[in-house]
């Protein structure tokens, strides 16, 4: 794992705390939103993770996320955006700024 990796803490409806990393965070101006892909941390780097998407607070910055509550993604049309942004981010390792965006 990189040193200089990312974590945040999410607390689950029991209270009980998860660390994971965070693999990157991304605009969309077509939903006026911001997103943020997290894992479990702790995983080694061949071995396979499920990565969980979320939309960040409104007020927070992508590019350095304070904390708040994560918005769980409703719908399909911002689901297949999201997929888009990680696809393309799981095949060259790089984050395609025009990604979120319908043109």
């Amino acid at each position: 794992m990189n040193e200089d990796q990312e974590q945040i803490t999410l607390v689950d409806e029991n209270g009980n705390e998860e660390l994971y990393d965070v693999l990157f965070t991304f605009e969309s101006d077509d939903f006026g939103k911001s997103y943020i892909l997290i894992y479990p941390a702790g995983k080694s780097d061949d071995e396979e993770v499920d990565i969980q998407a979320y939309a960040l607070p409104a007020d927070d910055d992508p590019a350095n996320p304070s904390g708040g509550d994560l918005q769980l993604i409703e719908s399909d049309e911002e689901w297949d955006m999201v997929e888009s942004v990680l696809n393309t981010f799981l095949a060259d390792g790089t984050i395609d700024p025009n990604a979120g965006s319908k043109d």
